[in-house]
């Protein structure tokens, strides 16, 4: 049986071997909610940068270019970190390429894994069905915040147990800290992370609502990969 993992932050990457495994890099407020979102709404393909200029420079390339630093939309981009910004308008055909203070880093990092699936609570039935089908070990590389642990990615890493139990093994520690956090969370998943400190951040930044969109289960099916240098939504 398949086992399911969790890596509660990139900088503990050097301790988990991701060969022959599928990674679901999470960053659920908000980056890897804003790709879903886009990749749901018409983007054809996502490019993941780690660094503000490498993101700027594919606007040479007809791209969208989109950046956040410290939950806060960079000067001179197009679009920031909001789901709602993918929501606004019609981007179907379009390029994108984003950078963000931490989503962007889990996802470059996870590299080494077979496959690099996004994960969000917005597709986590979808990375569910895709991972079972596939029946390879997952580890849930989870985002955090700038290298420290956060509540909310591993919450999602709590919810995609939850989906796999019966046909994935649960027996890692980390894991089971996840899978019995979220089912405390579950009943009221705002209400669970209100004094954690990103939800603190994005409401000092008035944009509480964006928390409240990217807590949404199962709002899209589309599952992001990595192919290359780019996102594109599995077959």
């Amino acid at each position: 049986m398949p086992s399911i993992d969790v890596c509660f932050s990139p900088a503990l990457l050097p301790l988990y071997d991701l060969t022959g495994k599928i990674a679901v890099a999470v960053d659920v407020l908000r980056a890897t909610s804003s790709m879903v979102t886009a990749l749901a709404n018409g983007v054809t393909h996502i490019a993941p940068v780690s660094e503000l200029e490498a993101c700027l420079a594919y606007r040479n390339q007809g791209y969208l270019v989109a950046a956040e630093r410290d939950g806060i939309k960079a000067d001179g981009f197009d679009l920031g970190n909001s789901p709602f910004h993918y929501l606004d308008d019609d981007y179907t055909g379009r390029l994108l390429a984003i950078t963000t203070t931490n989503g962007t880093q889990a996802i470059r990092q996870s590299r080494t894994a077979d496959e690099v699936l996004i994960g969000a609570f917005l597709n986590v039935g979808a990375v569910a069905e895709y991972v079972r089908r596939a029946g390879k070990d997952v580890v849930v590389v989870c985002a955090g915040w700038k290298g420290l642990f956060n509540l909310e990615d591993t919450l999602f890493a709590g919810a995609l147990a939850e989906r796999l139990q019966g046909d994935f093994a649960l027996n890692n520690d980390a894991t089971l800290a996840a899978f019995h956090l979220y089912q405390a969370a579950k009943p009221d998943m705002l209400g669970f992370l209100s004094k954690s400190s990103h939800v603190q951040r994005l409401e000092r930044l008035h944009i509480l609502k964006d928390t409240e969109f990217c807590l949404q289960e199962d709002t899209y099916t589309v599952v992001p990969v990595l192919k290359g240098d780019f996102l594109v939504p599995t077959e």
